[in-house]
């Protein structure tokens, strides 16, 4: 048998209350917005290490105002240093919550997964003998059927 690193049950209340409680903290959260992969593949990229360049940005900002031009809005851009600073442990929290959920995820998966495949084993050993497993062995085994790749379309000629 696989080894067992994930033994527990998500019961109905639980889920529930989990559902809730990201509905709350979406409520609480009213400015979040989604980006298209589109929109965030058109913007400059924004990571850890550009945070206390961001910070220290602003503070040059602040200090010197007139280095920038007359349209740069410094309130616009501390507002959202502001933003950054603000969700970065929520966000550090939420990140290391969705590892732990996918990790858990990922583990009982792995595990569901071994023990599926030593079944498959034990029901086509099964089957040699009794050849009543058939229709079942057929529907478990489509899982490992190759698909046929299509030709690639030729280039057409110049």
């Amino acid at each position: 048998m696989p080894q067992n690193r994930i033994d527990a049950t998500f019961t109905a209340e639980q889920r529930a209350r989990a559902e809730a409680a990201l509905a709350s903290l979406g409520e609480a959260l009213p400015f979040l917005i989604s980006l298209g992969d589109v929109n965030r593949a058109s913007m400059v990229k924004f990571g850890e290490m550009n945070r206390s360049f961001v910070v220290k940005a602003l503070a040059i900002a602040r200090a010197h105002p007139e280095a920038l031009p007359a349209g740069f809005n410094i309130k616009e851009f501390a507002a959202d240093v502001a933003l950054v600073e603000d969700l970065y442990p929520l966000r550090h929290a939420l990140e290391h919550l969705a590892r732990r959920v996918d990790d858990t995820y990922f583990a009982a998966g792995s595990e569901a997964y071994a023990a599926a495949l030593l079944v498959y084993q034990y029901a086509k050993l099964h089957n040699v003998a009794s050849g009543d497993l058939e229709e079942s062995l057929d529907d478990l085994g489509r899982r490992f059927a190759r698909r046929v790749r299509k030709p690639a379309p030729a280039a057409p000629a110049s």
